[in-house]
C-alpha cells in the first residue's frame, strides 16, 4: 500500500498536465488554478470559459457524492479504498473515451470537451477524497503546495530540532511526503510529453496507472475489504 500515494500523485500530475494542454487551460486536479483563471477573466472583462466555471461546483458535488458513497459502504461494513479506486478508474476511462472520440481537434468549449473535462475533475475529486478517507495519514496526492511546505518544515525540524521524538516524527513525515512530490512532478512531465506527442489520447497513461492502483489494492486485500 505504500506505493499507492506516489502512484496516485503520478496520476494526478499527468491528468492535470494533459487536461491543461489539451482542453484549453482546464485544471482537473488543481481547482485553485481554475478559480484564478476564472477571476482573471472576470476582472479583465474577458470571456470566461465554461469548463473552469463548472469545475469548482462539479468538484464539490463529486466530493459530496463520494462521501455519501463511503457512508453507504461503511453502513454495510465494507472498506472504501477499492470501490473508490474503481470509481476513479471508470471516470478516467470515460474521460479518455470522450476525448478520443472527439478527435485530435477537439473544441475546448464544445459540449463533448466540457463533459470530458468534468469527468476528469470528478475523478480527481474522488482521488482527493479517497486519500483522506481510505489512506488516513497519507500526504495529499494532488495539492503539492501543502506537501512542499510540510516537507521543508520537516527538513528544518530534522536539521535544527533538539527533541529526539520531534525529530523522529519530522523525519517520518518527510520520508512519506517526498515520494508524492516527486510522483506529481514526474506525472506532470510525462503527461506534458505524451500530450505533445499524441494529444488527448495520452489520457491512456493515467487511466492505465489507475488500473494499476486498483490492482495493487486488490492484491493487498484479496478478501474484499471488510471494515472501514
Amino acid at each position: 500500500m505504500k506505493l499507492l500515494p506516489p502512484l496516485l500523485s503520478v496520476i494526478a500530475g499527468s491528468v492535470d498536465a494533459i487536461g491543461f494542454l489539451g482542453l484549453g487551460g482546464l485544471f482537473t486536479a488543481h481547482v485553485t488554478g481554475n478559480l484564478v483563471i476564472l477571476a482573471a477573466h472576470l476582472v479583465s472583462g474577458g470571456e470566461a470559459a465554461v469548463a473552469p466555471m463548472l469545475s469548482v461546483p462539479v468538484f464539490m458535488i463529486s466530493l459530496g457524492l463520494t462521501r455519501l458513497l463511503v457512508g453507504g459502504l461503511e453502513s454495510i461494513g465494507r472498506a472504501s479504498l477499492r470501490p473508490l479506486l474503481l470509481l476513479q478508474l471508470l471516470l478516467l476511462a470515460g474521460f479518455l473515451v470522450l476525448c478520443v472520440s472527439a478527435g485530435r481537434h477537439i473544441d475546448p468549449d464544445g459540449p463533448t470537451a466540457i463533459l470530458a473535462g468534468m469527468l476528469g475533475v470528478s475523478a480527481m475529486a474522488v482521488q482527493n477524497a479517497l486519500v483522506q478517507i481510505s489512506l488516513k495519514g497519507a500526504p495529499s496526492t494532488a495539492v503539492m503546495t501543502t506537501n512542499i511546505t510540510r516537507f521543508m518544515m520537516d527538513v528544518g525540524a530534522v536539521m535544527l530540532g533538539r527533541d529526539p521524538a520531534d525529530v523522529a516524527r519530522a523525519r517520518s513525515r518527510a520520508m512519506s511526503t517526498w515520494p508524492t512530490i516527486l510522483g506529481f512532478a514526474v506525472g506532470c512531465g510525462l503527461g506534458a510529453a505524451c500530450e505533445a506527442a499524441i494529444g488527448l489520447r495520452s489520457l491512456a497513461l493515467p487511466t492505465g496507472l489507475a488500473l494499476l492502483a486498483l490492482a495493487i489494492a486488490l492484491a493487498a486485500d484479496p478478501d474484499g475489504g471488510q471494515g472501514s
